[in-house]
């Protein structure tokens, strides 16, 4: 099992990727057997030891979804507490890749346009996200 790195006070490191194509957002479904599973989210995942928050990201999107990050940004930062424990989240904007999106665990993805997606199908945690992608200046 992998071993996971939790930040000064013990919450779990999360990196999630706003990647945006032709003026829409990324959103994937949490496939079942999956905590969570049913719930859309930003992709992304777990930070392993000795990991930058960057380099968990372009790891985890690769393994996912198959295509090789090549500009990224961080966005915010957003802790939030599942019944699992706490968990830090960052959030970076992913505007630009290589390749096709391939699920690679059989999750559905969507293309959704900011200020038009469903808040209600996201993780509670992306709550307050999903909205502020509407904004002029995200």
């Amino acid at each position: 099992m992998a071993e996971w790195v939790l930040d000064e006070s013990g919450a779990l490191l999360v990196v999630a990727g706003i990647v945006w194509r032709d003026g829409l957002f990324l959103g994937v479904e949490r496939p079942a057997g999956k905590a969570h599973a049913g719930w859309w989210e930003f992709p992304g995942g777990k930070v392993e030891p000795g990991e930058s928050l960057e380099a968990a990201l372009i790891r985890e999107l690769e393994e996912e979804l198959a295509f090789t990050t090549t500009e990224l940004t961080f966005w915010r930062e957003k802790r939030f507490v599942y019944p699992q424990g706490p968990v830090r989240l960052n959030f970076f904007h992913v505007t630009a890749f290589t390749g096709e999106v391939v699920p690679q665990e059989g999750q559905r993805f969507a293309w959704f346009t900011p200020g038009k997606a469903d808040v209600s199908i996201f993780l509670p945690a992306n709550a307050d996200i999903v909205p502020a992608l509407s904004s002029p200046n995200p």
